[in-house]
């Protein structure tokens, strides 16, 4: 018995060191699709590109492997500047894109990413086809004139539609169909400067029979099943280019709230042109009504004004375009200023001297804009001491100038300027400026305590400029120490009070700020200014503000919280408190952080732990909860052939998970396993328990039986300390035919692009290739390689390898099963001895290049070392033949199937429905070559040991699922 115990103990600890180093796993990827592809291929061994027609929808599906399970994200390369995908992640296993359209074409990625390594990513490029209608244009080159008749007349008819892949094109006149010279007088050739194949028809010299109809058609070679489009343009004697004529005035000069209506007529053109309007470079406003050549604006508002253009189009010669400028009257920003005597070195306005005042307003049309002067209400005119001028050089347009000159008492009084345009429909703006001996300069100060101003962030602060004079300029704010834009996100804000308010302010608004006098609605004189500081006090900002520790009892840990920025920075105090029991005080001088230690963890000493640092401006706080629960699993999706089915009705499915860092808090106990069936309420729930301590990466197994078919299940799994229970995971388990049943056989067709999980040996020189005889490939080549996959059908999928260029003779191909369980009918059975499979499939041997076609068996126990099973070479004719093999694996296998490519291109070899089942074939081919690997199994037999001795069952059965999981690897 001891000795059986001490053997159990350290082949259990030896296996668990192999799963400690192999459970965990860097992610790898591969992309498949299953949305309604045309064709998806290889290109240069390193891109698959997937071609879809527009329309149709996208699916393409990220699988990965990898513990713990990797995040997957999908990324795109920019299509075209209006396709926005790649500015976003996509965070999915599948990609789908309904109707998709052609700017939606390019690589996407698809990336995995679990911590471990590098991440996997992987892309394929996506194609996207279509084909717009063709158009015709047509142009045409006339010679020299002479008594009305001309020495030559050519027409060039263009053809041309949008398509991918690259379109071809074809002519008929009538019903005969043109090649290039097939007619002398028609000439078909594809300029130097298009792209793609477009093609112009050429008629030399027009002849009679030259009025005809044409039709040209486009066509990608029905891709995709795609079909050709075709279009007909007549040409007559009367063909000719269009010609318009708008029956409106240039300018059109309207009031804001008028309807404008404009009338665009054709005056020529064959065949009859279609009009369009456009305005400037942008569309039309949306209230705009639009009815074939007439275009009505009803209540049009000064944005809509603008250029509008008249369009005619009849694909013969050049667009005809007319164009009519809409100008909407407005006047708006009436403003003054005041300018003392220039002549004197002062800013005052005295008895004797001149003054200026100055107004100015904004008018469309400016040509219409006039002015006019009223005193104390009454008009005024220019005289030789009361200059009115209207322009003025110095100033912007649209300003007007009252010089006095001379100023005497009796020019005190009230000066209105008015502005006017001439055609009226628009209200007039009038401006007050008042002379008199109590207009002065503005005078800026800042009140007493108002700089430095001392403010806590998130507060509302006015800034005050007191402005004195009259009349009160408007206030400028800015900043004075460094260029940045102001709180409402301009250079300058103008104030009518000299206040300036900032709601919610914040420390990035810490600044010095300068106020001063605007020249508008005051004087005109050398700007006034001030400065006020602002100072925004801040609370501490520390770290961490948040973070969760985890620990077992009786051990010590640190806790720190740092001191990032604060103002003021002086006078910092510190507080540790364990929910509301103070731990510790004290004052932070020239150190920036604080530490409380805990030098062994009681059941009290659990909870959320805060440290306060304190300055004027308030407090910041760091929290740390300190908590016993343990980390979630992790649930292991690797596992291969992890569902079973052992009754007609039920499945049962091998639960494996790992422990995220299972000694970071007490030891693990047991698990809480929950289950309930998807959609349904009620939850079943059940305890596993743990002995001895779990191992980081240690891969554990729990299996679920009695699964009702074909529901899908929750499964909930949850950790339990002595602290109490942990975080949980939760998954899904789905019902699915398994691909490696153990009462049943593994069949495969290669109809779906995951190939039944086989996988490419990617140290050999090439790939076999998933083909189907639909689809014709750009490398094909005659006498070689099946017609039909192996029941006849053109539609259905084979592998195969190309021995086209740039193939070698001597080059190998190797494609792999997945990896299949020598495993017993019943969870915890015994494995027979020497059990026997049948291994059959067909394959596809014709050409005069035939090389060899090489059956492996690879065995997990036997690492590097493959045994063949099957071989043949030369030319089998053309037909499909079944080859079947028994093979004796005594560990988890695969089998390889290996190419090797002959000595010529016509060498191509294929295979089909590759099946695995139990038992011995029954009428296995000469060629096959049995071997009986016979092997001990130490683990099982120690296992089967226990259980002739009578045992418990819970003494062992704990080290099956490590057993089992590793039966073979030794």
């Amino acid at each position: 018995m001891d000795i059986v115990f001490g053997l159990l103990w350290l082949l259990a600890a030896f296996l668990k060191g192999i799963i400690c180093q192999g459970v965990y796993a860097p992610p790898n990827v591969r992309i498949i699709h299953s949305g309604h592809a045309c064709n998806v291929e290889e290109e240069r061994y390193s891109e698959r590109v997937y071609t879809i027609r527009e329309g149709e929808t996208l699916e393409l599906a990220c699988l990965v492997s990898g513990h713990p399970r990797p995040q997957i994200r999908w990324t795109k390369t920019a299509g075209s500047a209006s396709d926005r995908f790649h500015d976003s992640s996509m965070f999915n296993e599948t990609l789908r894109i309904m109707g998709i359209q052609r700017h939606q074409g390019g690589r996407y990625y698809c990336k995995a990413d679990n911590g471990l390594g590098s991440p996997a990513i992987k892309s394929i490029r996506v194609d996207v086809y279509y084909l717009d209608d063709p158009v015709v244009t047509v142009h045409q080159s006339v010679g020299e004139a002479k008594e009305q008749f001309y020495y030559e007349r050519t027409v060039f008819l263009r053809c041309a539609a949008n398509s991918n892949p690259p379109v071809r094109y074809s002519w008929r006149r009538g019903r005969e169909f043109l090649s290039q010279g097939s007619d002398k007088g028609v000439e078909i050739y594809e300029p130097f400067f298009t792209q793609g194949e477009t093609k112009i028809l050429k008629l030399k010299n027009l002849r009679p029979q030259d009025y005809a109809n044409y039709t040209c058609t486009a066509s990608v070679r029905s891709v995709c099943g795609i079909p050709d489009k075709s279009v007909l343009f007549q040409l007559t004697n009367k063909t000719a280019s269009p010609t318009i004529k708008l029956l409106v005035e240039d300018p059109i000069v309207a009031n804001p709230g008028q309807t404008v209506t404009l009338v665009c007529i054709t005056t020529g053109g064959e065949p009859s042109p279609v009009l369009t309007w456009v305005r400037n470079a942008e569309e039309l406003p949306n209230k705009s009504v639009v009815n074939g050549g007439t275009l009505t604006i009803p209540a049009i508002s000064t944005e809509e004004a603008g250029v509008y253009s008249c369009v005619a189009s009849n694909n013969v010669g050049n667009p005809a375009k007319k164009s009519t400028n809409i100008i909407v009257r407005a006047l708006r920003k009436g403003r003054f200023w005041i300018t003392p005597d220039p002549y004197h070195n002062d800013d005052n306005i005295q008895i004797g001297r001149e003054v200026k005042i100055s107004c100015q307003v904004e008018a469309t049309p400016a040509e219409e804009l006039m002015f006019s002067w009223l005193k104390n209400g009454r008009p005024l005119r220019s005289s030789e001491r009361m200059v009115i001028t209207q322009t003025d050089p110095d100033v912007a347009p649209g300003t007007t100038n009252l010089d006095i000159i001379d100023l005497k008492f009796t020019d005190f009084g009230t000066y209105t300027c008015v502005a006017s345009l001439r055609n009226g429909g628009i209200p007039e703006i009038s401006i007050d400026v008042n002379i008199s001996s109590t207009t002065v300069p503005p005078s800026l100060t800042v009140p007493r305590g108002k700089s430095p101003l001392v403010v806590q962030e998130g507060d509302t602060v006015e800034l005050q400029c007191l402005v004195s004079g009259k009349p009160k300029p408007i206030i400028l704010w800015s900043h004075a120490d460094k260029e940045a834009l102001m709180p409402d996100g301009s250079m300058q804000t103008e104030s009518y009070d000299g206040t300036l308010r900032i709601v919610n302010v914040s420390r990035e608004m810490t600044s010095m700020y300068r106020c001063q006098t605007s020249q508008y609605n005051g004087f005109n004189v050398k700007p006034r200014e001030a400065i006020v500081e602002l100072i925004v006090q801040y609370p501490p900002a520390v770290e961490r503000v948040y973070m969760e520790i985890r620990q077992g009892l009786g051990r010590a840990f640190t806790l720190t919280c740092r001191v990032l920025r604060a103002h003021p920075s002086r006078v910092l105090k510190y507080e540790w408190k364990l929910g509301t029991r103070l731990l510790t005080v004290g004052q932070l001088d020239t150190r920036d952080e604080t530490e409380y230690h805990v030098r062994a963890l009681n059941r009290e000493g659990y909870g959320a732990y805060t440290c306060d640092i304190t300055n004027e401006a308030g407090t910041g706080r760091c929290t740390f909860l300190v908590t016993g629960k343990a980390f979630a699993p992790e649930f292991y999706y690797d596992t291969y052939s992890a569902l079973w089915q052992s009754k007609p009705s039920v499945y049962g499915f091998k639960l494996q998970w790992t422990q995220m860092n299972p000694s970071a808090v007490d030891r693990i106990m047991a698990y809480r396993l929950g289950i309930k069936q998807v959609g349904q309420q009620r939850w079943w729930e059940q305890e596993i328990p743990i002995e001895g301590d779990i191992q980081k990466g240690e891969l554990l197994t729990y299996n679920l039986t009695e699964l009702v078919k074909p529901e899908a299940y929750q499964v909930r799994l949850t950790p339990i300390t002595r602290f109490g229970e942990g975080d949980s995971t939760e998954r899904i388990i789905h019902y699915s035919a398994p691909v490696n049943p153990h009462w049943s056989k593994f069949h495969c067709n290669f109809e779906e692009e995951t190939i039944c999980m086989f996988t490419q040996d990617k140290t050999e020189e090439f790939d076999w290739t998933r083909h189907s005889a639909a689809i014709r490939d750009t490398k094909y080549t005659p006498n070689t390689g099946p017609s039909s996959d192996r029941s006849g059908s053109k539609q259905g999928y084979y592998m195969y390898i190309e021995t086209s260029r740039p193939r070698q003779e001597g080059d190998k191909a190797r494609l792999l099963t997945p990896l299949f369980n020598v495993a017993p009918k019943s969870p915890y059975g015994n494995v027979a001895l020497n059990p026997t499979y049948c291994f059959s499939f067909y394959y596809h041997m014709y050409g005069k290049h035939i090389g060899t076609l090489n059956v492996y068996l690879r065995q997990k126990s036997q690492t590097g070392q493959d045994s063949s099973v099957w071989t043949l070479s030369g030319n089998q004719g053309d037909r499909w033949k079944q080859a079947r093999v028994n093979i004796h694996p005594t560990s988890s296998f695969q089998l390889v199937l290996e190419g090797i490519r002959g000595s010529g291109i016509e060498g191509d070899i294929a295979i089909d429905d590759v099946t695995i089942e139990e038992g011995e074939c029954r009428d296995p081919p000469p060629n096959s070559s049995d071997r009986v690997l016979e092997r001990s199994n130490l683990a099982l037999e120690l296992l089967g040991a226990f259980g002739r001795q009578g045992l418990p069952e819970s003494n062992y059965q704990r080290f099956i699922p490590s057993v089992r999981e590793n039966h073979g690897s030794k």
